[in-house]
């Protein structure tokens, strides 16, 4: 067993991989306590899982294989993927979520979360970019890992993208326009008040009401020009 790794408990609920690994998607489990949620991803009537989930206090069970496909990304869409499933791995953090009171992420479960993260995104080659929430790959379904979550700390240590410092005004001439660049950004804009929630919840969280202004276009134009210009890896 990995030192990073404190418990196996297996979960039948996977199958076999049909893509490479290029992503790591990180959610909340949105249950009442860790124990509920393992129990749910371990249960076969469910139907879900993820390889990882990790507890408030940085307890990390491997639930499935990294070379398996995990179900934990359902219905979901990034960069003209949809099997997600497939190209993903997936990590839960213990987090009651929004339905049972949505809190803050311990700093001994980031601590525990960063170098298991750092080591798939080292064994996968997985770029920045694709270090994704399950909201950003499934914006009218899901709001996890939410608003609360410190990205800016993966960022820090080169395990995500940094939210970008704009001072320039909104470069899209019409809302239309934005959600075109949004979707080449990577997004399912097929609701797009949900995918600017999506997007407000990764790149501003301090205000998420699913409208398109300045700073958020700004903002992606921002992140645009740096994957043009190759610094997304």
């Amino acid at each position: 067993m990995s030192e990073l790794i404190h418990y196996e408990s297996p979960s039948p609920n996977w199958n076999d991989r049909q893509l490479p690994v290029s992503m790591v998607v990180l959610h909340y489990t949105g249950m009442e306590s860790a124990e509920a949620a393992l129990e749910r991803m371990c249960d076969p009537v469910a139907q879900v899982s993820a390889h990882y989930m990790i507890e408030e206090d940085g307890k990390v069970h491997r639930l499935v294989r990294e070379d398996r496909r995990a179900w934990h990304a359902g219905k979901s869409f990034w960069r003209g993927e949809s099997d997600i499933n497939s190209a993903s791995v997936g990590i839960e953090l213990v987090n009651p979520g929004h339905e049972y009171g949505y809190c803050p992420f311990p700093d001994s479960q980031m601590e525990a979360l960063l170098p298991l993260l750092a080591e798939i995104v080292q064994r996968h080659d997985v770029p920045r970019a694709n270090v994704v929430g399950h909201s950003d790959i499934a914006p009218a379904r899901k709001a996890d890992p939410g608003e609360l979550f410190d990205w800016d700390l993966l960022a820090a240590h080169r395990l995500a993208l940094k939210t970008p410092r704009v001072t320039m005004p909104g470069p899209f001439e019409n809302d239309g326009a934005f959600f075109l660049a949004l979707e080449r950004w990577g997004y399912d804009i097929s609701d797009q008040p949900a995918a600017m929630r999506a997007f407000q919840r990764r790149w501003r969280p301090h205000i998420i009401d699913g409208l398109v202004d300045g700073e958020c276009s700004a903002k992606l134009f921002s992140l645009l020009l740096d994957r043009d210009a190759g610094k997304s890896r």
